[in-house]
């Protein structure tokens, strides 16, 4: 029989035991999930690469578009030298030195993904994304599947200012990618990148999403990059960003780079931009986008408070063109966007992807902020036409703020195609001074100060006399053929 001493030194020791166990099963729990994780990657890169192709273009001359910015082509980053001391005589397997001359063409690689149109996947053919910096130029397009098959490809559609492309092989059976909810996204979720980078087909990098919405990068006209730092090197673009379900969420598109390789920033088009992109490419060939007709600027600190509005919502309206459906609707120079179609707009270029994704002759509401009272307007979008952009792009002697400045007269105004009358003309800018630093120059016409139309020197002198120093002054200027306002402060 156990007495009452030896009880709690039993009780003592099963406890030290327990303890004793406890790291021990906390690391078996870590290795345990550590080894899901590993094997859901797996899983992705088993159901997602039969779905994944290798695109091999031959173009004349130049070849695609390829360099630092952009991961489809180009040569290794480190040489060949580096790079046998790795891989040894395996080294001349590897599909290396690209774009490569090829009796006086160019040989470009890039990636593509499966995916399925609105008629679903059909048994003659399949569509096939990819960027149109891959295919465009293309002499001949030859499509490596992962069972081995070349085949033959030809361009759906292209559409340069969105970068995405659709090719077709007259082959069915391939499994098509869904396309995923873009929307959905949240920054800090796995995704992994799938692509041929320097040809090294079917390669899996995993990482984050470390951004959403990038738009303002410089690549594409309409831009609405996911940024993430899954690696993507040249060779990636056209190829899948996914999901942990297997789901495309973007198509890798872009690096930041200086050497050429990968440094932890890459960008890729978001999977409902693709949807609306390629569905338009497969049905017409070609991208209808909706105008309204206005050049747009992002709404500053300093503007915002010239204009005596809240900084944080917004985009300001710098000019209205006649006869445009934003002027048909009552949009004013000056007015500041603050939702569109029941959105808040925030920044300059999600506004213009909104407005471009727009089907012409679509009614939608537009709110604005004019003399600091909300209004809202019925705006009929139109259709873009040309390379203009659907909502315009960024608009970018008072000897106090460093102007000289005289009246227009009719040559001047013709030379300047601006009516006699409308402005002042500048025609000096003092170094280091205010309007310097807003990006003023001679030969640009200031149309207002202070909201407050200007008609000769006499009034603009007199209009920056009156201004808020403490404030500053704002300035609509009409430059390069663009307006915009700028707020000086001196």
């Amino acid at each position: 029989m156990m007495t009452s001493v030896q009880l709690p030194r039993l009780l003592f020791l099963l406890l030290l035991a327990l303890a004793l166990a406890l790291p021990v099963q906390a690391d078996e729990g870590g290795l345990a999930n550590l080894r899901q994780t590993s094997k859901a990657f797996a899983q992705i890169a088993r159901s997602v690469s039969p779905s994944v192709v290798f695109v091999q273009v031959k173009t004349k001359g130049a070849g695609p578009r390829a360099g630092g910015s952009s991961p489809s082509g180009g040569e290794f980053p480190f040489g060949d030298d580096f790079l046998k001391r790795f891989f040894g005589d395996r080294f001349q397997d590897i599909p290396h030195q690209m774009p490569r001359e090829d009796e006086g063409h160019a040989v470009g690689q890039g990636s593509g993904f499966a995916f399925a149109s609105k008629s679903g996947l059909l048994t003659n053919k399949t569509y096939l994304l990819t960027n149109n910096h891959v295919v465009e130029n293309a002499e001949k397009i030859r499509v490596k599947l992962q069972d081995g098959r070349e085949l033959d490809a030809k361009v759906t559609g292209r559409d340069p200012q969105s970068d995405v492309a659709v090719i077709e092989i007259p082959v069915g059976g391939i499994p098509a990618l869904p396309l995923a909810d873009s929307s959905k996204l949240e920054v800090g979720e796995w995704v992994v990148a799938i692509g041929n980078p320097f040809g090294l087909s079917n390669t899996l990098t995993v990482g984050v999403v470390s951004a959403k919405g990038r738009t303002g990068v410089g690549i594409n006209d309409y831009e609405d990059f996911i940024q993430t730092d899954a690696a993507i090197n040249p060779g990636n673009s056209g190829g899948p960003l996914v999901n942990l379900d297997g789901e495309v969420v973007g198509m890798n598109t872009a690096i930041f780079s200086r050497s050429g390789g990968y440094m932890g920033v890459g960008f890729a088009i978001p999977s409902n931009l693709l949807k609306a992109i390629a569905d338009q490419l497969i049905d017409k060939g070609k991208v209808t986008r909706g105008l309204l007709g206005i050049i747009i600027q992002q709404l500053t600190p300093d503007l915002a408070k010239s204009l005596g509005i809240d900084a944080s919502e917004g985009i300001l309206v710098a000019q209205v063109n006649e006869g445009s459906p934003a002027a048909k609707a009552g949009i004013r120079t000056g007015d500041v966007v603050v939702d569109y179609d029941g959105k808040p707009v925030t920044d300059v270029g999600s506004f213009r992807n909104q407005v471009s994704l727009t089907a012409p002759g679509t009614r939608k509401s537009l709110t604005i902020l004019r003399d600091g009272k909300r209004k809202t307007l019925t705006v009929t979008i139109g259709e873009l036409t040309g390379n203009e952009l659907a909502a315009g792009g960024q608009a970018q002697s008072a000897d106090e703020i460093g102007l000289t400045v005289q009246e227009l007269t009719p040559r001047l105004a013709e030379k300047l195609d601006i009516l006699p009358g409308e402005g002042v003309v500048v025609t000096q800018v003092q170094s280091g001074s205010a309007a310097a630093m807003a990006g003023i120059k001679p030969g640009a016409v200031v149309l207002q100060v202070d909201r407050k139309k200007v008609r000769s020197a006499a009034e603009f002198r007199k209009a920056v006399a009156q201004g808020d120093k403490g404030r500053g002054i704002l300035l609509l200027v009409r430059q390069d053929g663009m307006q915009r306002f700028a707020a000086l402060k001196w």
